[in-house]
């Protein structure tokens, strides 16, 4: 690995330590639950700004919790609509910081090690692709972290356009799910 390389993964482990130490403060403090119970009286902002949320490992659970309320006492299918529109938003960001650069970084340190040509190999073959393309909008539609799914997906070199789709179907199949749920207790 090159000193530019090796610089380029320092920042991104930086940005990954510094967004999960937000996460974790916006969590522990309460004002993930605060913000999310003061849009209690607008169910769909409330839905939006929970499935922004809804991304994160570290958000999961507090966005889970408002999304499965508002679908108590609202319908499931605006819920999980304007939810997904925020956890796309969410995703976007991760995606952007994710694609190409983590993948990139993996391969490149996966090919120091030996079996470059393999790697390579495995990389462009459509079936690769396809797998990492299914196991990554499953992980987005599962309560997984969000950040799992993108990574693979950065694997799969999928367009923006076609990530836009498959997060806000993945999510709002996802967040549907939940209002159901939260409707069956």
């Amino acid at each position: 690995m090159n000193r530019d390389s090796a610089i380029n993964v320092g920042q991104d482990i930086g940005i990954v330590v510094l967004s999960i130490l937000i996460a974790i403060i916006l969590g522990e403090s309460g004002v993930l639950s605060q913000l999310l119970a003061s849009t209690k009286d607008i169910a769909f902002l409330g839905s939006f700004i929970a499935g922004l949320f809804f991304t994160s490992i570290f958000t999961t659970a507090p966005a889970v919790v408002a999304l499965g309320g508002i679908a108590q006492n609202h319908s499931i299918v605006l819920n999980a609509l304007f939810g997904a529109v925020g956890a796309v938003l969410g995703d976007l960001v991760i995606f952007r910081f994710v694609k190409g650069r983590f993948s990139d970084h993996l391969t490149e340190i996966l090919a120091t090690q030996g079996g470059r040509h393999r790697l390579r190999a495995l990389l462009h073959r459509r079936t690769f692709r396809w797998i990492t393309f299914l196991l990554g909008g499953l992980i987005i539609a599962s309560p997984l972290p969000d950040e799992l799914g993108i990574s693979l997906l950065g694997f799969s070199k999928m367009k923006i356009s076609g990530f836009i789709i498959l997060s806000f179907l993945g999510n709002f199949l996802g967040i549907l799910l939940v209002g159901v749920a939260a409707r069956a207790l």
